[in-house]
């Protein structure tokens, strides 16, 4: 357990004084400091207990005979990678499994916000990825989900939480403030529960995250703002970020698997000329391929620089400007004395290759592969029985029958966007075939079906969908459905719908793609029907197996499972599906699945 600054603070003044010999002593680097937005060639750093002690010219007096000495030949110093906001359960593995799989790529801090598996198992479940994140060898910050459901009246989660809840976990230790306040009209409506979850903790003395997911930036976002939002992901434009920042919010730019929003909003600072101290980096939703195969963190600084941004400005923006945003600039973000010692040693600041990871003092990877074991967290039983449907479905459960007499319907139908989060409220004709509406494959227009799985009520709500190109019989199906995590199947043929739906219902929880009548991949995920038991390289290789099948079904999106599983997610616009029906984001209410 690293030592608080009180606790070593002895200690480092004794190593940079010359009085104790240091843990270990970096020598010959280029030090990126964040601090000043300098270079600074020929420096050695000190550690000891977990914290840099001293950073300068010469560390010379702090190498003693158990001083394990790094030489670092000129290469680059800079601060270990923050991620602003995320999910863990998008990457479908534990707190421990993503750990592992960053930690190579640079990352030595998140901020995690795990409300999926709230929706699931409420604060119960909060706490278990908590305490998981409290053993790991980097620093995990959790962010206490409070829109559990998403959307009250709108759909309806696996739990709920509300202000007790929120006030509870504000006294643990590594709760670092609310997540992402998704209900921006409950807040910009003055809903109580809402209001009373950001007094509880502004109250603690803690952040309070933003969701504002309306391109609407007239008196419904100041009225957010008012709200007491400190930050907010879900700008999509230049505009965006520059009306955040005027507001005295920080802007979050993500770069997860499906979502592309640094390009656009990185304008305000370079064409724009805005101070980037107010614009961090986040990823918001990785999944396992990505992490494995692409990266992390060091993905997105990658990004920003290709779009511009000074490479020194990038870095500050995912590492002293996410720690100064969470009121940690004292212990993160920094290579500085006093701060937890996180640093990268790498050989080039715009490819950004990580050549050595220290986190807490301690070599974690080196050259892409993990110096150290990580050991698993053991998640109790009760939470790896969570998919609970009355009986097993047939293709008839996904019938969809049209107005008496009909021939002929015009239908509203989700539209997905690649890369993007929002969704189009589309409108099209649809044919009547024996008193059942059908399908238009010609014009890209599929069912979707959202299942409840958590109270084994047999509801099952049809609709359509359209964008991923699917060209031949095939259905898939997600127990990963934000923010309710129910059951999203989307298919071309109801036979394979079933199918789908069954398996997971047998392996309590994950993904899988049906072509044909045959099983041609599935992503277990038992752990709350979110997340695999596995290792992120084995659940990687399952994915990509499952991104194969999609392809085979025709559809070419780019990650097209991400897209999948926000198709519930109510609270983005234009139009999602929940176990309520089918909803209309844009005015926050139901509507008719047909156009009368």
């Amino acid at each position: 357990m690293l030592k608080t600054w009180a606790d070593s603070a002895t200690e480092l003044i004794d190593v940079a004084a010359g009085r104790k010999p240091a843990d270990m002593v970096i020598r010959g680097g280029r030090w990126v400091n964040v601090h000043s937005g300098e270079i600074i060639a020929a420096t050695d750093v000190a550690i000891i207990a977990g914290r840099f002690a001293y950073v300068g010219p010469d560390a010379s007096h702090a190498v003693g005979p158990r001083t394990q000495v790094i030489e670092a030949q000129g290469r680059y110093l800079v601060p270990g990678l923050c991620d602003a906001h995320m999910h863990v359960e998008s990457g479908l593995v534990t707190v421990t499994e993503f750990a592992r799989a960053v930690i190579p790529h640079g990352t030595t801090t998140m901020f995690i916000d795990p409300h999926e598996i709230a929706n699931v198992l409420g604060l119960t479940g909060v706490r278990l990825m908590h305490d998981e994140a409290t053993g790991l060898p980097i620093n995990v910050m959790v962010q206490m989900p409070g829109c559990v459901p998403s959307a009250p009246g709108l759909e309806n989660a696996g739990a709920s939480i509300g202000v007790s809840e929120v006030t509870e976990a504000m006294t643990w230790p590594h709760i670092i403030g609310l997540g992402e306040m998704m209900n921006f009209p409950g807040v910009v409506a003055s809903d109580p529960t809402m209001l009373g979850e950001i007094a509880a903790t502004q109250a603690a003395g803690k952040t309070v995250g933003g969701h504002y997911a309306s391109p609407d930036l007239g008196l419904p976002f100041h009225a957010y703002v008012a709200g007491g939002a400190a930050d907010d992901h879900e700008g999509t434009r230049a505009e965006d970020a520059v009306a955040r920042v005027r507001q005295g919010m920080t802007a979050m730019l993500r770069l997860g698997s499906a979502w592309y929003d640094v390009a656009a909003q990185i304008k305000a600072v370079t064409e724009r000329g805005l101070d980037s101290r107010k614009f961090v980096l986040c990823t918001d939703d990785s999944h396992s391929g990505t992490l494995v195969n692409d990266g992390h963190m060091n993905r997105v600084v990658r990004h920003a620089i290709a779009q511009g941004v000074k490479p020194v400005t990038a870095i500050q923006m995912a590492t002293l400007n996410t720690a100064s945003h969470f009121g940690l600039e004292r212990e993160l973000g920094s290579i500085t004395p006093g701060r937890r010692a996180d640093m990268i040693l790498t050989s080039d600041l715009v490819a950004l290759p990580v050549e050595l990871v220290i986190a807490r003092g301690k070599v974690m990877a080196e050259n892409g592969r993990l110096a150290t074991e990580i050991p698993p967290y053991p998640y109790p039983a009760e939470a790896k029985q969570t998919v609970n449907m009355a009986r097993p479905l047939m293709a008839a459960d996904f019938d969809i029958p049209a107005p008496e007499g009909a021939n002929e319907v015009t239908a509203r139908v989700i539209g997905v966007i690649e890369n993007q989060a929002p969704t189009r409220a589309l409108e099209r004709r649809l044919p009547v075939v024996s008193g059942l509406v059908g399908m238009d494959g010609e014009n890209d227009v599929c069912q979707i079906a959202l299942v409840e799985r958590h109270r084994a009520t047999g509801k099952v709500v049809n609709a359509f969908v359209s964008g991923f190109g699917y060209d031949t019989p095939c259905a898939m199906a997600s127990t990963v459905a934000h923010d309710s995590h129910h059951m999203i199947v989307v298919g071309t043929s109801k036979s394979d719908m079933a199918l789908a739906a069954n398996t997971l219902a047998k392996v309590q929880g994950g993904i899988v793609v049906v072509r044909e009548g045959r099983i041609e991949a599935l992503v277990e995920l038992p752990i709350a029907g979110l997340m695999s038991e596995e290792r992120a390289e084995v659940v990687a290789a399952k994915a990509s197996r499952m991104i194969e099948a999609m392809q085979a079904c025709g559809c070419r999106l780019n990650n097209a499972y991400m897209q999948h599983s926000l198709l519930a997610l109510v609270v983005i616009p234009e139009l999602r599906i929940s176990d309520e029906g089918l909803i209309d984001v844009t005015r926050f209410g139901k509507v008719d699945l047909f156009v009368s």
